[in-house]
């Protein structure tokens, strides 16, 4: 009789080997995932304080005109100063973080961020202000760089990266939206210094968690710094809108154009040392990319409409309509809906259709929103603004989300600093020409247009003939009589530009759209 033997029973709450092994394999990559979520989230709060930041001195502008009464130009230079210093160090503080880590450039410039905040929020006078905001703009240019460049770090995928730069890009857009809300509802409770003060809660979670989620990343191979460049990059943008505000000023005249021109000429000499070093802080040859060129020129014209427009339009909300600070920011709240839904709706399309024809559509539905705002002019109401912002955020959401991938995805890895440097720089002159050339535009027009009543004083004469919010400033210490008249030649002086920036708002919007249908047709 054959003898059965039966093998040893294997233990039920035993794994084998070779399971254990591939169950932590496949929860590896999920760990993984969820951690570079994790620091998409801590990366998005840099994000939302830099472009809140840009916006939301708008809605304060009447509280600061009436509590400082700077003049048309220092206002105009106390909104400009940040993005234009901003501007002036994007390239060369994306170079360097490409150099020392750029997550630890982004902590520094968080704590510096955080401390220049404190003194702006307690400035006794608008000089001091213009100082601190200028503080600003040098530690907010170490921090957009790096976020947008330790995402193409953090997620190799393209799909998985395309999903985060839309969702960064719509944080941006709608930071930039939020920002009147936000101030609007500060500004309703507290002094205007509040507006300042939000940073600090903002970055301290920064601070704390991104050292713990955040993976450093550097270029392997890393050049000297060029100071010389990045004096010249600063030099550059300077002289151009000091000229330009000269001219709101004084004029066209051989002193107001001579800035512009020195600015000029240093921009080409900045070119050709970037062409002749063989490390250079800028890859001109990044330029030679269709792809890149055009999104960056997309960003630049979309952003210097967009932020030129929200330039009138708080004032006009507050000071023209007599909406409070909270009631003017919710009027553009389903503008900014608009500008996160369609970020994030246009990532499926973009996969499918062309760059080419994505862009140029999206841009005009916002050419439609300036043409409301055109036709009206100082006529619109809050609804039609409301509809008029709804437009604009459906357009820019959109564009800027492809445009931004585009220009990531189309520069080396080692030089994704700089290149998001370039693409932070286009989005920062945007604002700064946005506020020189149409809050210009808009200041000589106010200044031709209003007619001031007898009996102020030089002083007087000057703030009411130099603002809107300096006008509702004096009207508040004359007779009845007298400030209704100021106020209504004031309102009616500074209606009288909101039609011509629209139109220019139109003409910029419709110029993005052409070059993204040129530049973009071999994007896909």
């Amino acid at each position: 009789m054959n003898e059965i033997v039966s093998a040893p029973a294997v233990p039920t709450n035993v794994v084998p080997t070779n399971a254990k092994t591939e169950g932590a394999a496949s929860a590896l990559p999920a760990r993984q995932d969820r951690l570079r979520w994790w620091a998409l989230a801590v990366l998005m709060l840099p994000v939302l304080l830099v472009s809140i930041d840009n916006t939301v001195l708008n809605f304060a502008l009447p509280a600061i005109s009436t509590a400082t009464l700077p003049t048309g130009v220092q206002l105009l230079w106390m909104v400009d100063i940040y993005p234009l210093v901003l501007a002036g160090l994007l390239v060369a503080m994306g170079s360097l973080g490409d150099r020392i880590g750029r997550r630890r450039l982004l902590l520094i410039g968080s704590a510096g961020f955080g401390v220049v905040s404190v003194f702006a929020a307690f400035s006794p006078s608008i000089e001091g202000l213009i100082i601190a905001r200028a503080a600003l703009g040098f530690f907010g240019a170490m921090l957009m760089p790096s976020t947008l460049s330790l995402l193409r770090s953090t997620f190799v995928d393209r799909d998985q990266r395309r999903l985060a730069i839309a969702i960064w890009a719509t944080g941006f857009a709608a930071g930039s939206a939020l920002g009147p809300v936000v101030g609007g509802i500060l500004l309703e409770h507290f002094a205007w210094g509040s507006v300042f003060l939000l940073a600090v809660p903002v970055l301290l979670p920064l601070l704390v968690l991104a050292p713990i989620l955040v993976t450093e990343s550097r270029d392997p191979h890393p050049g000297r710094i060029d100071f010389l460049s990045i004096a010249l990059s600063l030099g550059t943008m300077l002289p151009i809108v000091y000229g330009i505000k000269a001219i709101a000023e004084h004029g066209v005249t051989w002193l107001t154009l001579a800035p512009i021109a020195l600015g000029l000429a240093l921009g080409v000499w900045f070119v050709l040392r970037q062409l002749r070093v063989s490390n250079p802080m800028l890859d001109m040859g990044l330029f030679r990319r269709g792809a890149f060129s055009g999104a960056v020129g997309v960003n630049l014209l979309s952003v210097t409409a967009l932020v030129g427009c929200l330039f009138f339009i708080s004032q006009h909300l507050q000071l023209v309509l007599g909406l409070s600070p909270l009631s003017a920011g919710l009027v553009l709240v389903p503008g900014l809906a608009a500008m996160i839904v369609a970020g994030l709706l246009i990532v499926p399309i973009a996969r499918r259709v062309r760059p080419s024809r994505v862009v140029p559509v999206a841009l005009l539905v916002s050419v439609a929103g300036f043409a409301s705002i055109a036709l009206r002019g100082g006529q619109i109401d809050g609804f039609w603004i409301g509809v008029a912002f709804v437009l604009l955020g459906i357009g820019i959401g959109a564009a800027e989300t492809v445009s931004n991938e585009l220009i990531v995805a189309t520069a080396p890895a080692d030089k994704a600093g700089a290149a998001s440097a370039v693409s932070e720089t286009a989005y920062e002159l945007g604002a700064v020409l946005g506020t020189a050339v149409l809050g210009t535009i808009l200041t000589v027009s106010y200044r031709a247009a209003v007619l001031l009543p007898e009996g102020l004083s030089p002083a007087e004469r000057l703030a009411a003939g130099e603002t809107l919010g300096g006008a509702v400033s004096v009207a508040g210490n004359l007779p009845a009589d007298s400030a209704a008249q100021l106020l209504d030649s004031a309102r009616h002086a500074f209606d009288s530009g909101v039609g011509l920036t629209a139109w220019i708002g139109v003409a910029l919007v419709l110029a993005a759209a052409l070059v993204a249908l040129v530049s973009l047709r071999r994007a896909r």
